[in-house]
C-alpha cells in the first residue's frame, strides 16, 4: 500500500488503472475537521463512493469537483453521516443534471433507505403518471448476489473493474448480539484485498474471518476513542493478533484524535487514516 498525497495526484474520479481508495473524509458523526468518513473508490475509469453524509457535498465542493459528478454509490447504513446528503444527488440530477446515478443496494436495504429516510424530501416534488416519484425515479440499480457458503449474509456485486462483496455488520443497536439482530448495516471486500468496515462495534469473527478468506493487504476500521456505544473503540482494536493490527487503519475518529497518535502506535495498529489522500494497491 502507497499514500499518494494531492499535491503529487489531483483530485480525479480517474486513474491510470490501479486500485486506489480516496477517503473523502475521516472523521466521526460529528466532527468538525476531519469531514465525515465517506470512501471514495477509484480504479481506471471506474468509480464508488461508498457513503455520502451531511458533510459530503461540501466535501466535493472544497476538493474542486461536484457530487454531482460520481454516479455510483454504496450506502452502508442509515445514520446521517452516511446519507445525509444524497437528497442533494437525488434532486440535483434530477432536477439539474438531469443524469441517474446507480446504486449498488439489495431489495431489503432499497425499502429502508427510501421508505425510512429519502422518500420524505424525494418522492412528492412531481407526480409520475399521476403517482407520487419512487428511489428508480432517481437511481438506477445494480443488484448485487447473495453469495454463498460465507459464515454471515454476503453480497457480491461489481461496478466496472471495481469488485465488491459486501458482508453484513453489527452496528446498532448497542445490546444486538450480533450481525443478524442487528438493523442492516454492511461493510465491503474491495478487490479480494481491502477491508473496509464502515460502522460496526467490536466484531472478532468479522474481521478474522474475512482476513483468513483473503489474506486481506490492508483493513479500514471503525475506530471510537472510548469505549461503550455503538462503535468498536481503540482499546478493543488492540486485542487483535499484532498481524492483523500491522494492517489496520483507523477511520471514523473523533476530533481529539491527535491525543491518541502514541497509543495507536504502542498498540501496534498502521495508525489514522489521512482525509483527502490516495491509498493506492
Amino acid at each position: 500500500m502507497k499514500k499518494i498525497t494531492l499535491n503529487d495526484q489531483p483530485f480525479s474520479l480517474k486513474n491510470d488503472g490501479a486500485l486506489q481508495l480516496f477517503f473523502v473524509g475521516t472523521g466521526s458523526a460529528f466532527t468538525k475537521f476531519n469531514y465525515q468518513t465517506n470512501l471514495l473508490i477509484i480504479k481506471g475509469d471506474d468509480h464508488l463512493l461508498v457513503d455520502c453524509g451531511t458533510k459530503c457535498p461540501q466535501a466535493f465542493n472544497d476538493l474542486g469537483s461536484s457530487i454531482t459528478e460520481v454516479q455510483n454509490f454504496l450506502i452502508t447504513h442509515s445514520h446521517a453521516d452516511h446519507i445525509g446528503g444524497l437528497e442533494e444527488v437525488a434532486l440535483m440530477n434530477k432536477y439539474v443534471t438531469k443524469k441517474k446515478p446507480v446504486m449498488t443496494i439489495n431489495e431489503t436495504y432499497q425499502y429502508i433507505l427510501w421508505e425510512m429516510s429519502l422518500r420524505g424530501g424525494a418522492a412528492y416534488n412531481e407526480e409520475n403518471a399521476g403517482d407520487i416519484l419512487t428511489f428508480s425515479d432517481f437511481f438506477g440499480i445494480n443488484r448485487p448476489k447473495v453469495l454463498q457458503g460465507y459464515q454471515r449474509e454476503t453480497l457480491e456485486a461489481n461496478v466496472g473493474s471495481i469488485n465488491l462483496k459486501i458482508f453484513r455488520t453489527k452496528h446498532i443497536p448497542d445490546n444486538s448480539r450480533d450481525w443478524e439482530s442487528s438493523f442492516w448495516s454492511c461493510g465491503v471486500i474491495i478487490d479480494d484485498k481491502v477491508m473496509y468496515t464502515s460502522d460496526t462495534r467490536f466484531d472478532r469473527e468479522l474481521v478474522e474471518y474475512f482476513d483468513s478468506r483473503f489474506n486481506l493487504e490492508a483493513i479500514f476500521h471503525d475506530c471510537q476513542l472510548f469505549t461503550g456505544g455503538v462503535h468498536a473503540s481503540i482499546d478493543e482494536l488492540n486485542g487483535f493478533s499484532d498481524n492483523i493490527k500491522r494492517k489496520m487503519n483507523l477511520v471514523h475518529y473523533g476530533d481529539n484524535y491527535k491525543d491518541f497518535i502514541q497509543k495507536a502506535a504502542d498498540y501496534g495498529l498502521n495508525g489514522f487514516t489521512d482525509p483527502h489522500t490516495y491509498y493506492t494497491f
